[in-house]
């Protein structure tokens, strides 16, 4: 295969030594454990970093569930270096003065929690965001939907609940459409999107997980018993297709294309690193705005393909020559 673009490698590598370029504006964040805006005097390079340190201190705080980390080993260099897990940031007019508002990569904050000693953190996986519908075809709430939470978090998955006033197309998410797709990271910060069809004694329900959409019917006696089989069908599924950890480690093609900016790539290397069953990580070469990366992991390149989807920020892409799976980066 022909990579003719290697200059695109230390361009980025230059751009990342250099510091971030302006981002596009923040969409909403909603209440994302992972976005922070703190106060700045001034737009400086100092004041910034000393802002994404205390920006990353609060998010390390709510991602661990509360628990104290500062004594943690490890803890100062994180908030050092918290530049490198910026995802994007955005300045405001505010009251006071100036605000500034920090958003971090999901998968590399809690790769970070873990390492720092944390088990069983907050958001250790990412959140399915339910898009439930009654007889009414009204969306159901947080109450509505209590059991189908309770059911899944039993089994380490939590939920999120889309907004009614902003909530994504259905057939858009069905059809698992890139840009809804994209959105939906963007607010949500998650790949995985149950939607579901209540109707008198049963339901149809589709789970988007990595791109993809798995379908089926429930029926039961009560409302409440097809939530709770809804939970815990949504977990079994999700566990087939991401919990393929291998007893040996091999090493995998990927293909990534739509990376267009030095933040794109670190951003990738981010999610790349983040996933318990990655090993290593090395780019190959660069072509347009795609790259070739080896990935040692303990999982086969489909099954790892499909949980790196999960996160919210890839998405299945068709297949690349002399590669082992094809991903493709949303912005």
């Amino acid at each position: 295969m022909r990579l003719p673009s290697l200059r695109l490698l230390r361009l980025f590598t230059i751009a990342l030594l250099l510091g971030f370029a302006a981002l596009p504006p923040l969409h909403a964040q909603g209440a994302s454990p992972y976005s922070v805006t703190v106060p700045v005097p001034d737009t400086s390079d100092t004041q910034r970093g000393d802002a994404f340190a205390t920006a990353l201190s609060q998010v390390l705080a709510r991602v661990a569930g509360g628990q104290d980390l500062r004594s943690k080993a490890g803890y100062d260099d994180a908030l050092k270096n918290a530049a490198a897990l910026v995802r994007r940031f955005q300045y405001a007019r505010a009251a006071t003065g100036m605000s500034l508002t920090v958003d971090f990569e999901p998968g590399a904050v809690r790769h970070l929690v873990s390492t720092l000693g944390v088990v069983g953190s907050v958001g250790a996986k990412p959140p399915v965001l339910l898009m439930v519908r009654g007889s009414d075809g009204q969306l159901l709430d947080k109450d509505a939907l209590a059991s189908l939470a309770k059911a899944a978090a039993a089994r380490g998955y939590g939920v999120a609940y889309a907004d009614p006033a902003s909530a994504p197309d259905p057939a858009k998410v069905d059809a698992a459409d890139p840009a809804t797709l994209a959105a939906i990271n963007q607010q949500y910060h998650t790949g995985l999107v149950l939607l579901g069809s209540l109707h008198d004694g049963s339901a149809d329900w589709t789970l988007v997980s990595g791109g993809k959409a798995q379908r089926w019917t429930d029926k039961a006696a009560t409302e409440d018993a097809l939530l709770v089989d809804a939970g815990n069908g949504t977990v079994d599924r999700i566990g087939k297709q991401l919990n393929v950890i291998g007893a040996t480690v091999s090493d995998e093609k990927l293909w990534v294309s739509g990376l267009n900016s030095a933040m794109d790539y670190a951003s990738l290397l981010n999610v790349l690193r983040a996933d318990p069953s990655v090993r290593s990580v090395a780019t190959l070469g660069a072509e347009n705005d795609g790259m070739l990366i080896e990935v040692k992991s303990a999982m086969p390149a489909d099954a790892l393909a499909a949980n790196l989807a999960a996160s919210g920020r890839l998405i299945r892409a068709a297949a690349h020559p002399g590669t082992d799976a094809s991903l493709r980066w949303l912005h």
